[in-house]
């Protein structure tokens, strides 16, 4: 078991964390990343009104009595959703830990706060996350330039997105983006990080409620099957590569607007990749780590091998790369 600042804040076992994802952060997932002794994340927006993220709450209760969470993104938009009415849903629900990502949190950290939630939030520069900690927050997850979905403008990797933080931060730091096995959980906690979250990982897991079909593209792709649009946008998103991404990159790289490709990126599309298996029939998402995933493992199986193959690197390879330093210095 590998204990850190994070584990023992948020009351859980592994130093592994599966963030929110729209369409997929659903409650058979969330239960299975709980009973792994993981932290797993419900993504409220994924569920259409309040009152249904309430019921989602419930069915995800049923499935487990270890910690869960609640995803709340908050992004601009010129019709935004009721985020408060999300917010006292997850207050009055009994849920003690959510992940904020998206605009600063500030809005909602009072009644969090009154309420006994620990805050988790989710950003992509260190001069963000300082803000958010001094807004309250009890922890940071850290986006690396790796990530699937939004990686911000900065395109600073976690090699040293990762310690910078860790550097300017003293809450707990998670590092999100390129994360899919345990030596990446070992190199997060060699670079400061107190745990490591995983969104394409476990899209790939039994558990997942996404087609077979997807996750098998995610198996068989590699970490150079992405695109990242939006970028003239100032508003990039990585996503996995197929015609649809391709044609968005491309018009925008020829002076589209967004007007000229929102019919091919709309959520809706993107929903039905999930739900029927058709890789092409939008936009999706998936990070670098993709590259690294190589099975279809059930949650338990995935957390239980991170976790002893990072233990075993730094008890075992690493360790013993100090003995054998030892060794030359006294042969020496």
């Amino acid at each position: 078991m590998l204990s850190t600042r994070f584990t023992e804040l948020f009351g859980i076992t592994h130093p592994v964390v599966q963030g929110g994802m729209q369409w997929v952060g659903r409650a058979e997932l969330v239960a299975a990343v709980a009973n792994s002794g993981a932290l797993g994340f419900i993504t409220a927006l994924t569920q259409p009104t309040p009152d249904a993220l309430a019921a989602e709450i419930a069915r995800c209760r049923e499935m487990t009595d270890m910690p869960f969470g609640v995803n709340l993104t908050m992004l601009p938009s010129i019709t935004p959703p009721p985020y408060a009415e999300y917010r006292d849903v997850i207050i009055d629900s009994g849920v003690k830990i959510v992940e904020t990502a998206g605009n600063s949190p500030a809005e909602h950290m009072p009644a969090f706060l009154a309420a006994g939630v620990k805050v988790l939030h989710k950003c992509t520069s260190v001069r963000h996350a300082v803000k958010a900690e001094a807004l309250g927050v009890h922890a940071l997850s850290i986006d690396g330039f790796e990530c699937a979905g939004h990686p911000g403008e900065d395109d600073v990797p976690g090699l040293i997105l990762i310690p910078a933080a860790a550097r300017a931060l003293r809450v707990p730091v998670i590092a999100s983006g390129g994360f899919a096995d345990g030596r990446g959980l070992a190199a997060a906690l060699a670079l400061g990080a107190e745990g490591v979250n995983m969104g394409t990982r476990f899209m790939c897991t039994a558990e997942s409620p996404i087609h077979r079909t997807i996750k098998q593209q995610i198996v068989d792709a590699t970490e150079l099957d992405t695109e990242l649009i939006f970028r003239s946008l100032r508003n990039t998103a990585r996503v996995a590569s197929n015609t649809v991404s391709r044609e968005v990159v491309s018009a925008l790289a020829g002076g589209g607007a967004f007007d000229d490709i929102r019919h091919l990126v709309s959520g809706a599309r993107g929903r039905t990749v999930y739900e029927l298996g058709d890789p092409e029939a939008g936009i999706w998402s998936a990070g670098l780590s993709q590259g690294l995933i190589h099975d279809i493992p059930t949650v338990d199986e995935l957390v239980t091998r991170i976790v002893a193959e990072a233990a075993d690197l730094i008890q075992g390879r690493l360790a013993g790369l100090c003995d054998r330093s030892e060794a030359v210095l006294v042969d020496s």
